[in-house]
């Protein structure tokens, strides 16, 4: 099972002044979104995260060390946990408040187990995480972990020291430290009691793979920070997550041709343009929306179509397509998905349903992998709130 450990977290001294200091994770922010980050504050956390220039990623251990001198960052006086609670209304109006522990969950070699992917990952030629981690020696941003650990939800349950809350875009960000002992001990136990499944940042788990590799090789050591990675850990129960789909934009084919393709294992009827209340009712109703320029489709499974396929939506569409050339890439939000068929930036759609609780449970006990792309984890949390030195 996967070591979980306290560390000396380093926050902002301003806890006053979060709302200026925090952003999104890097991977959801465009260069105009990190430019408008950076003029918020010259401290912001985008001036590390999102290295901008020739010497960016020199620039940004420069940065960090020098926050670190001036007092702009400060470092816990011992090792801690930091309990990160989320709260906010869904989009089906339920109130919900998410709870998750931050803290360092150690880096395994793949496919030794403890520490589990849950989908397929699409390649990443970049460098630049690891770039960064390099120039920095520190994780700025978290990976998203779900511990299959039971009890966990209760063991954050009471508050920890407030230590910074952040509200943006109707969701509340609180943040609050846990350095008692005997609550560290217990949350350490827990966590590492059974294996964590990663949700979100395989690409960032497999940076810290490539980090700590070298870090060994060297230091000859396996007892540095680089054996862990900064990580968000919450329970894998359904009232601890807000699972959305993440949809298909297809290329490479006409949607008359992907139409075609699809009616091989699907029914298909011409539905109005889709509405929220579309997405609502596919989730009801079992059914996936295929979205053209000018008209839409309602795609049912046709009896006994995907008899050998797991009944998970982007599954089915892999299935269905598999001999047919194409190009899928991937895009949350129905807005999103309509406008980039509507400019041409895609020829098709294909609107699907989020994955439910139920069926990562079984991803993961099952040490069963999802096609690419099939969860977006939401809220996404801020980064800047805890960074971990290495």
């Amino acid at each position: 099972m996967p070591a979980f450990v306290p560390f000396a977290a380093l926050r902002y001294a301003a806890t006053d002044d979060l709302d200026a200091l925090v952003a999104p994770p890097y991977d959801v922010l465009s260069e105009a979104d990190a430019e408008t980050f950076r003029q918020r504050s010259e401290h912001n956390i985008v001036h590390l995260d999102v290295p901008s220039g020739p010497d960016g990623y020199a620039r940004s251990g420069r940065l960090l060390e020098r926050w670190q001198r001036t007092g702009i960052l400060v470092a816990d006086a011992g090792p801690t946990f930091t309990i990160y609670r989320v709260r906010f209304t869904d989009a089906a109006g339920v109130p919900r408040d998410l709870a998750g522990v931050i803290g360092g969950l150690e880096v395994v070699d793949e496919g030794a187990g403890g520490v589990l992917p849950h989908e397929r990952t699409t390649p990443k030629a970049s460098t630049d995480r690891l770039d960064l981690t390099r120039a920095t020696r520190a994780n700025l941003s978290p990976v998203w972990g779900l511990a299959l650990a039971s009890g966990l939800t209760a063991l954050l349950a009471e508050p920890g020291e407030p230590v910074g809350k952040v509200s943006d875009e109707g969701v509340e960000h609180v943040v609050e430290r846990v350095a008692d002992p005997a609550r560290v001990a217990a949350i350490a136990e827990l966590v590492g009691s059974d294996d964590v499944l990663i949700a979100d940042g395989h690409h960032r788990y497999g940076v810290s793979r490539i980090y700590r590799d070298e870090v060994r090789a060297a230091t000859g050591r396996t007892d540095t920070a680089a054996e862990q990675t900064l990580a968000y850990v919450g329970e894998l129960v359904a009232d601890q997550l807000s699972v959305a789909a993440i949809h298909r934009l297809y290329q490479g084919i006409s949607a008359a041709d992907l139409l075609a393709a699809l009616r091989r294992r699907f029914r298909t009827s011409e539905i109005a343009a889709p509405t929220p209340e579309t997405l609502a009712a596919m989730e009801a109703d079992g059914y996936l929306v295929l979205v053209g320029s000018d008209v839409a489709w309602r795609l049912d499974p046709l009896p006994g179509a995907f008899e050998d396929v797991r009944e998970l939506d982007g599954a089915w569409l892999e299935a269905a397509l598999a001999d047919v050339p194409h190009e899928v890439t991937y895009q949350h939000g129905l807005a999103e998905v309509t406008a980039a068929v509507r400019d041409g930036r895609a020829e098709a759609g294909v609107l699907i349903r989020p994955v439910s609780v139920a069926e990562i449970q079984r991803t993961a006990r099952e040490h069963l992998l999802m096609p690419p792309k099939s969860t977006f984890f939401t809220p996404k949390l801020k980064t800047g709130l805890v960074l971990r030195p290495l």
